[in-house]
């Protein structure tokens, strides 16, 4: 049977209503879409604000957003190495376990700016495989912060004379006497217009020949810049979407977005509410979207506002319908719970992670991670899963084994006077699940698992003995969330 998009509502401003209030769940919805998920403390601060108005922030705070922190080596170049293969291969790989910590960091702890940056590695994609340089990688990173919420023209326009790009794509050996098609076909069947929307073979002959030239960089000092090469661009007449001249590359970005507006718009729309709101598409919401964002001359900031604002965001029928990437959603968990993080942890993420499929820097192949669905299977289940436990031990051992921070999460959730574990276990499931169990008998089996009658007093829970405070506490919620993980619900956010 296929799956459909049950959603209502339009792209109007949403007013909380009593059918679809302003609480924990929506909130909780909101901040799983455009951060990596929020703490307790945080979403209940949000309540005593408007929704509109929490979205406008939170973007205005992306925009505003510095850049992560240029390292020393941002440009160097194979002679600013150490001299030895060996040297110069430890130096790259620290470099880019270095740089690979803060962007983890940075996604977790910056908001809507680093979420989109992230969103773009997967769509402009590159291989830090096939490039090598860590100057390059950091380049190719800084344009996806720089224009995470900017003009998505100028995106396009830059990102392909990135070195990251020229090399992925293979538009370094691009020149007048071999023109190279990769770089033009991936241009349009995958940056902005889609699979067979919009453009022909021809055009991908043609485009190629117009983007040639940009071949030169010190081959003998490699990790600098490209540059034109005025001697290997094809000078000859072209003709791309019907038009006809001797376009350049920069020729080629204005053609593309005058003559094939609104599939791009269309395209790039579809993409963003895949994977902010729905896998499954709503064509009216989307084809709104692209008409503000052609409106806006290809502005982001106009459509992420409408979007999160929207009534139709904040339906019901939206809340967790995307399964996230691993790393999404070890972050989100972290972030909910305000465990403490370190540079191990996250970079123990990031590898574990890339083990199952989702390697920073290095998607799956030029069209990326497919996302959503894919990313569960009987492995990545169990690793998505079984690590539950392993994080909250790795963060108590951090407090020599004390979990406290356990009891301190579930006093902000429930409240400090709070003593029936029933209605505790309901309330756990509620915050980390806004859609909330299907069955009766999936709250059983959890109430079971908290109250922990093997080792506890079923009395204490009548007579006033158990309380927040009593001692087992944090192995109980340890206990919980451990048996949460186990679910298909944990995996949807």
């Amino acid at each position: 049977m296929p799956f459909v998009n049950c959603a209502i509502g339009t792209l109007s401003p949403f007013t909380p209503t009593t059918d679809i209030p302003w609480n924990r769940s929506s909130a909780t919805h909101l901040m799983r879409r455009m951060q990596m998920g929020a703490s307790v403390n945080t979403i209940d601060f949000l309540l005593n604000q408007n929704p509109v108005e929490v979205v406008n922030t939170l973007v205005e705070n992306a925009i505003n957003l510095p850049f992560a922190q240029e390292p020393e080596w941002a440009f160097w170049q194979r002679s600013d190495y150490p001299i030895g293969n060996d040297a110069f291969v430890e130096a790259i790989v620290q470099q880019r376990i270095d740089w690979t910590v803060e962007w983890v960091r940075s996604i977790k702890n910056n908001g809507l700016r680093d979420r989109m940056s992230f969103f773009w590695h997967n769509h402009f994609v590159t291989d830090i495989n096939t490039y090598g340089y860590s100057s390059w990688m950091y380049q190719y990173h800084f344009l996806l912060q720089k224009h995470a919420l900017g003009n998505f023209k100028e995106f396009v326009r830059e990102i392909g004379l990135t070195p990251a790009m020229l090399i992925y794509l293979d538009g370094y050996v691009n020149t007048r006497f071999e023109p190279n098609e990769n770089y033009a076909r991936e241009l349009y069947e995958l940056f902005t217009l889609g699979v067979d929307n919009g453009y022909t073979q021809q055009d991908i002959t043609e485009t190629a020949r117009a983007i040639t030239g940009w071949n030169t960089t010190d081959y003998n000092d490699l990790g600098g810049p490209f540059s034109f090469n005025a001697a290997l661009f094809d000078p000859g007449q072209k003709t791309i979407f019907g038009r006809t001249g001797n376009w350049g590359y920069n020729d080629v970005i204005d053609i593309l977005f005058e003559e094939r507006a609104e599939e791009i718009s269309t395209h790039i729309c579809g993409k963003l509410y895949r994977h902010f709101v729905n896998p499954k598409e709503d064509e009216q919401i989307i084809a709104d979207l692209a008409v503000i964002l052609r409106e806006n001359n290809w502005e982001l900031v106009p459509i992420m506002k409408a979007l999160f604002c929207s009534q139709h965001f904040f339906h019901p029928a939206n809340y967790s319908t995307i399964i996230p990437g691993h790393v999404e959603h070890f972050l989100m968990f972290l972030n909910e719970l305000e465990l403490t993080k370190t540079d191990e942890l996250l970079y123990s993420i990031a590898v574990a992670s890339g083990e199952y499929g989702q390697a920073i820097f290095s998607p799956v192949n030029v069209a990326g991670w497919p996302g959503n669905r894919s990313w569960i299977n009987s492995g990545s289940f169990s690793f998505r899963s079984g690590n539950t436990d392993n994080v909250l031990l790795y963060v108590a051992s951090l407090n020599d084994g004390n979990g406290g921070f356990l009891r301190s999460w579930l006093t902000a959730v429930v409240g400090e006077q709070e003593t029936d574990p029933d209605s505790i276990t309901d309330q756990v499931i509620e915050f980390l699940f806004p859609k909330k169990f299907q069955f009766e008998n999936e709250y059983q089996e959890a109430r079971k698992v908290f109250r922990m009658e093997d080792v506890i007093d079923p009395s204490y829970y009548l007579n006033g003995t158990w309380t927040l405070n009593y001692e087992t506490v944090p192995q109980q919620i340890f206990n919980l969330l451990v048996h949460l993980s186990l679910s298909p619900e944990f995996q949807l956010k």
